[in-house]
């Protein structure tokens, strides 16, 4: 079965009434990639951002809510510097070249993450992204960017620490509360958490709000993942059941 009609089966198959709302995914394979076929690990990074538009691209057409890339981690920065360089590039390149698709398919763009560190390049991008998909009402796109799930829970604990001393909390911390403090407040949690390149942990990533994700994994490489692997990806997880404790 060629792509074509991989593609055209599971049109088929998904049901349009059942997708995930908010998919996550962990962009994982590059440097390996472009190891084995003998390429800079740049190539790598270059052909994710290919693996981005197209993703991207898919998720808008199949009416996902919500998507959620993690780009860049906060232990990531202990990267070559050379490397942390070229990947601080990228953002400003992609929006360059994507913003006006992005704009006509009517997706949002976000940041989750720590942006005091990013370089100014990288925020400006970021924002003017924001800024020019602010009043589209598709799907949202959610960067993440020198983002780290132990991070942003001490920040809420802080943060939730310093609004309690100031008389802003009344009465107990729930759930719903502290989940207003982190990046995806106001978000509904991932139901679907995909990772490529054969690695299953969850890698800082997104810890709280994963705890009743359905999670997904592939071999493949990140430059290798198709629309094919998120389209089979969604359809596997219409296929289980979520019982969120129950029975």
């Amino acid at each position: 079965m060629d792509f074509r009609q991989q593609e055209q089966e599971f049109n088929r198959k998904i049901d349009p009434q059942k997708l995930p709302y908010h998919v996550a995914i962990i962009m994982d394979g590059n440097g390996r990639w472009a190891l084995e076929k003998g390429l800079p690990r740049q190539e790598g990074h270059r052909q994710g951002v290919e693996t981005v538009r197209e993703t991207v691209r898919c998720g808008s057409e199949l009416g996902l809510g919500i998507l959620t890339l993690f780009a860049f981690s906060t232990e990531n920065w202990q990267r070559p510097a050379w490397e942390v360089n070229y990947l601080m590039g990228l953002p400003e390149k992609y929006f360059k070249s994507e913003l006006p698709e992005l704009i006509r398919n009517n997706v949002r763009v976000n940041l989750i993450g720590d942006g005091a560190r990013l370089p100014a390049k990288v925020r400006k991008a970021i924002k003017d992204g924001a800024e020019a998909t602010k009043n589209n009402t598709g799907m949202l796109l959610n960067f993440a960017l020198n983002y780290g799930s132990r991070s942003e829970i001490l920040m809420a604990v802080n943060n939730l620490l310093d609004d309690a001393a100031a008389g802003k909390i009344k009465g107990a911390i729930d759930e719903k509360v502290f989940s207003g403090y982190l990046y995806t407040a106001d978000m509904p949690d991932p139901d679907l958490l995909i990772r490529t390149s054969g690695e299953k942990r969850i890698s800082n990533f997104l810890l709280w709000q994963l705890a009743y994700s359905e999670l997904w994994f592939t071999n493949d490489y990140w430059p290798d993942f198709s629309r094919i692997h998120l389209m089979e990806a969604v359809y596997d997880y219409q296929l289980r059941k979520r019982r969120f404790g129950k029975v």
